[in-house]
């Protein structure tokens, strides 16, 4: 993404909508399954992004996953594929799950939005706001013992805060009773390397959190 909103227009954003609007109820049985959410979401015209798509990103992986990455929006390939996190920065992902002995299949994958943003743009928080009800739906479907956000939009839009991720990644969150890990986007990774030690930092501590290895 080539473009992002500051901390503070997130979190001025966020606070003037209003949380309830983030906490959006599906289903009153409880009995909500990721189909029921992905097959309303592709009627979705909720922001100008649907106008700009190919498909649909909706997530990948494990419906019963204990662990759960949230990103920031899909790219072109992304786009393409109509599956989050491939290309390079999705390998590099893969390699980070495997650190945990886990395959991507394990996991469950998805961004804050699920179109695509033109020009691979950070989404804007209007966008976001249309987006992070289903977002939060997905989680509640799941329930997954811990998340992983990927990068600085996916922090600030999920846990709508105006932290930066270079100061609270590796520092635990908690998202409605889930424990929330920040860390760096692979993409970020990918255009400095040496960082990527502080990755492997942040893995160790969801590899303890989670019990793995």
């Amino acid at each position: 993404m080539t473009e992002r909103p500051s901390s503070r227009m997130v979190a001025a954003y966020l606070r003037e909508i209003g949380i309830d609007y983030l906490l959006v109820p599906g289903r009153a049985d409880g009995r909500e399954t990721l189909e029921d959410i992905r097959k309303e979401l592709l009627e979705c015209r909720g922001c100008p992004l649907c106008a700009g798509r190919r498909t649909v990103v909706f997530g990948v992986g494990n419906p019963r996953a204990r662990l759960m990455f949230v990103g920031e929006g899909p790219g072109a390939e992304e786009d393409r594929q109509g599956e989050p996190f491939v290309g390079a920065a999705g390998k590099r992902l893969n390699q980070w799950i495997a650190r945990l002995g886990l395959r991507r299949e394990d996991v469950y994958i998805a961004n804050i939005v699920k179109c695509r943003p033109p020009e691979n743009r950070a989404p804007l928080p209007e966008e976001a706001a249309s987006c992070l009800p289903y977002l939060k739906r997905q989680i509640r479907a799941i329930r997954p013992e811990a998340i992983c956000t990927l990068g600085a939009v996916a922090l600030q839009y999920l846990l709508g805060t105006g932290e930066k991720i270079t100061r609270v990644r590796g520092t635990w969150r908690e998202l409605d009773g889930i424990p929330v890990l920040p860390t760096y986007h692979p993409a970020f990774i990918l255009r400095n390397q040496p960082r990527e030690t502080e990755v492997f930092t942040d893995f160790d501590l969801l590899a303890e959190r989670l019990h793995l290895k």
